[in-house]
């Protein structure tokens, strides 16, 4: 659900008094902890630290993504994958096609260097 029109967006003001200190342009990554904190105009050109629950993920703010939550660009959870008897012979097929191009291109070395 979002938030009341009324209220307007929430952004944590610890956020807005670092981003106040520094200047437009400025590279330094600015770390928060503030995931629900909405991305606002004035965000913009900055590089936010979102922790994940682990580390910081660096999030380079751009205007097409003024409006969303911070929390949506730092993912907690980390996808393996899916798949099972398929998807494992399908990576072992992928794999196979590696080895016989590197051992093509070996032997294609190997002889240009004999000649």
């Amino acid at each position: 659900m979002s938030r009341s029109l009324k209220k307007g967006p929430y952004v944590n003001p610890k956020l807005l008094k670092k981003i106040a200190k520094l200047r437009a342009g400025d590279k330094t990554i600015i770390k928060t902890w503030a995931r629900s904190s909405t991305i606002t105009p004035e965000m913009v050109g900055f590089t936010f630290g979102v922790h994940n629950g682990k580390i910081h993920i660096p999030v380079l703010i751009t205007e097409e993504i003024v409006g969303h939550k911070l929390g949506e660009f730092a993912h907690t959870r980390r996808f393996s994958r899916h798949g099972g008897r398929m998807q494992r012979e399908l990576e072992a097929a992928a794999k196979q096609r590696e080895v016989d191009a590197a051992k093509a291109a070996k032997t294609a070395t190997e002889e240009k260097g004999g000649k």
